[in-house]
């Protein structure tokens, strides 16, 4: 289950990351969608939108909000974040029906033959999906653009743990081994950087700062992308360790690292609190350890 699960999130960050650049003949990605009882459709992907299935669907069917009303057959996983899920007697799913943050109906009769995971909705999350807090109109802009987000992330994870295996590694460790030094040294290099960069802004005005503010931005950039991949080692090294993965490769580390860090930042708010976290803890691993040629530049060497 926990594969299953897993296999199907990357799948999805991926397919949403690509979805506003390109579109796939086996893919509805829309709000609502109709199969009708003499219909057959590939995979479905719903923003706030209404979908209903009479018909088959070869594979998976993935609702953000909205409902999800199921009379026919689906040939793997039906997943709903904050839907209204509404199964039929004559509803057959072959693989697992996921409902997070919603509700679940279902009538005597309906077949599951996979795993079901049902987490009852709030109210807090129930406005999110219907509009009370955003409008329905917007929320799919956000949660495109978070997976699009991600999706880059990934690309640049990939390139960093290819790159640099090495280099990550001995700066994840770091982050286990001299936690809170790592968050001080973030702490005082993120004030410094931030001052520096309102200084260079300030000399802008009279053009004598702009070289050094590019440059500042560039270094910032780079110890942002170094940093938040290393983290994403560092989380994806101790999930795969709890997992029963001794020494897990860098690739697989990271990508889940990024999964297990994205579903977090997902949350609202809590989310927010756990990036800014998470930027003092890249900001002190990378200076500290010098992108990661070194355990701690600081210490004296005897």
């Amino acid at each position: 289950m926990k594969n299953k699960l897993l296999g199907l999130f990357i799948g999805l960050c991926l397919c949403g990351g690509l979805s506003p650049l390109c579109g796939r003949e086996n893919i509805s990605v829309k709000e609502d969608v109709f199969v009708a009882k003499d219909e057959v459709q590939d995979n479905i992907i719903s923003f706030g939108g209404n979908v209903t299935v009479e018909g088959r669907v070869k594979e998976n069917i993935v609702a953000f909000g909205g409902t999800i009303t199921l009379s026919g057959e689906v040939g793997d996983t039906v997943v709903g974040i904050g839907s209204v899920i509404t199964l039929h007697s004559t509803t057959v799913i072959k693989g697992d029906l996921v409902s997070l943050g919603g509700v679940l109906n279902k009538e005597p009769g309906c077949v599951i033959q996979g795993d079901t995971v049902y987490f009852k909705s709030s109210e807090f999350l129930s406005r999110i999906f219907r509009g009370g807090l955003f409008s329905v109109p917007l929320l799919p802009i956000i949660l495109i653009l978070k997976l699009l987000l991600m999706f880059i992330w990934l690309l640049l994870a990939l390139v960093v743990a290819g790159v640099f295996p090495r280099q990550l590694a001995l700066a994840s460790s770091q982050v286990r081994v001299s936690f809170w030094p790592v968050v001080g040294t973030g702490a005082l290099s993120l004030i410094m950087f931030v001052t520096l960069i309102l200084f260079s802004a300030f000399l802008s005005l009279i053009l004598i700062g702009i070289p050094f503010l590019l440059f500042l931005i560039a270094v910032g950039l780079a110890i942002k992308i170094f940093g938040q991949v290393v983290l994403f080692h560092f989380f994806g090294e101790s999930l795969g360790k709890a997992l029963g993965i001794r020494a897990p490769a860098p690739l697989l580390a990271v990508v889940l690292g990024l999964i297990v860090v994205s579903l977090i930042t997902f949350i609202p708010f809590v989310g927010f609190l756990f990036s800014f976290c998470l930027s003092l803890i890249a900001w002190g691993v990378v200076i500290r350890t010098k992108f990661g040629s070194t355990e701690n530049w600081f210490r004296r060497k005897a």
